[in-house]
């Protein structure tokens, strides 16, 4: 009797045993397949909170129904937030180049999403140039210069035939074009791409306030600022990135210049933002590795305040004291514009979208790194395959790749340091 009530516990708790690990071991197959990455077909680039937060709580989709820590984030951003699907997806970067180059270097690095097709919108608000727009208007760019990206004078400490105290690297003017390149200082983004963008967000019902009203009704009196009068529009036009949040009418005029200088002509200074060409580059270098499409790129800018103030206000009353009321609806004109260009590339994915909008110019940056030949900078500038091959010769390997990008660009820091020597020489500088 004992040992038959002995033999009956063995096979119940063997039954037990065999019962509950069943289950388990199904479980751990399940949890140890890695999940499969994110392909989202839009992603949102903002900036800082009251940007993200205007797609929040929004109709058209839930931007919050995931939301994924991706390592190398912001601290104030630290996750990307997606839609269900994973049709759209948002990342913040934080303000600045630094912080923005970070950000999106670590997202387009991780392993949790593959951006090979997806589009990129930056969704911004800006300063504008009250010659080409206003308050309120919806800005899409085909170029972003790094106006700052120069050598820089107090304006009290340089020559009286000066019109700046920004002169570009390796040359001894303000008006040259630079001979030292970092190959950060424009990229050229698809102006097909950009001009669908323009049409999808001139549908939308832009915001305005009276108060934006009022103060662009100031511009009227100077025909120069003809453009800066008018009610919010949308329209294609370029933007410049400086970490210095700048202002007043002599520093918006130098990097007007700088901007029509670097692009060969056909640039149009028209927004100033603090991140864009630090987001280009991290970007940029994905697609180097196949990581991204750089032609899927879309650069968005909102205009909250002007870069240079109207007849009768002050440069500093301008920028910290008055209420120039464009904060506010640029803020909403970021998603009453911006909405219509995420949904006409989800609405229009198989029949256009998908496949790509093919660019009928050059995108990439000053050095070609994606190849191709830019329609600004010099040739001499440029790391084509054929300045690789005359270099190294066949089989470049990516290592020799990179070392020959580092070898260009001493030799040209060489040259613009004899340049400058000769020229201080010819001055009677002795150095």
């Amino acid at each position: 009797m004992h040992i038959s009530s002995f033999l009956k516990l063995l096979l119940a708790a063997a039954s037990l045993i065999s019962t509950s690990l069943a289950s388990p071991i199904e479980r751990r197959t399940n949890v140890g397949r890695p999940a499969a990455p994110i392909s989202p077909k839009v992603v949102i680039i903002s900036m800082f909170a009251p940007e993200a937060e205007v797609w929040h709580g929004i109709k058209e989709f839930d931007l919050l129904a995931q939301n994924i820590t991706v390592p190398g984030l912001s601290p104030l951003f630290p996750e990307v937030h997606c839609t269900a699907k994973g049709d759209v997806c948002q990342v913040v970067t934080g303000e600045s180049e630094i912080n923005a180059a970070s950000t999106i270097s670590a997202f387009v690095h991780s392993p949790k999403f593959d951006l090979t097709k997806t589009y990129f919108m930056v969704a911004g608000i800006a300063g504008v140039n009250p010659k080409v727009a206003t308050l309120g208007a919806v800005t899409f760019a085909k170029y972003a210069v790094q106006v700052a990206l120069q050598y820089e004078f107090d304006m009290r400490d340089m020559p009286s035939n000066f019109t700046s105290g920004y002169i570009p690297f390796g040359v001894t003017a303000p008006d040259d074009y630079p001979t030292t390149i970092y190959g950060t200082e424009v990229f050229e983004v698809n102006e097909a791409l950009r001009d669908v963008a323009i049409s999808l967000a001139s549908g939308a019902k832009l915001n305005d306030t009276a108060a934006s009203q009022e103060y662009r009704a100031k511009y009227a009196q100077a025909s120069i600022y003809a453009a800066g009068a008018q009610a919010p529009s949308v329209l294609g036009c370029d933007v410049a990135t400086s970490d210095v949040y700048y202002s007043g009418t002599h520093l918006s005029e130098a990097f007007e210049n700088t901007t029509t200088i670097w692009t060969n002509g056909s640039g149009i200074y028209c927004t100033t933002a603090q991140e864009d060409n630090a987001s280009l580059e991290a970007i940029m270098r994905a697609a180097a590795k196949n990581l991204a499409d750089f032609s899927r790129v879309i650069v968005m800018r909102t205009a909250s305040d002007f870069d240079r103030p109207p007849p009768g206000v002050s440069q500093i009353q301008n920028l910290l004291y008055v209420d120039q009321g464009g904060f506010t609806p640029a803020i909403q004109n970021i998603y009453l514009a911006g909405v219509r260009v995420v949904e006409g590339i989800l609405a229009g994915w198989t029949s256009t979208f998908a496949t790509g909008v093919p660019a009928t110019n050059y995108v990439g940056d000053i050095f070609a790194t994606l190849g191709g030949t830019p329609d600004f900078g010099q040739p001499s500038q440029f790391i084509s395959n054929a300045v690789r091959r005359r270099d190294l010769g066949a089989g470049v390997t990516g290592q020799e790749e990179h070392q020959l990008q580092g070898n260009l660009r001493m030799r040209r820091a060489a040259e613009s340091a004899r340049r400058r020597l000769a020229a201080a020489r010819a001055e009677g500088i002795v150095l």
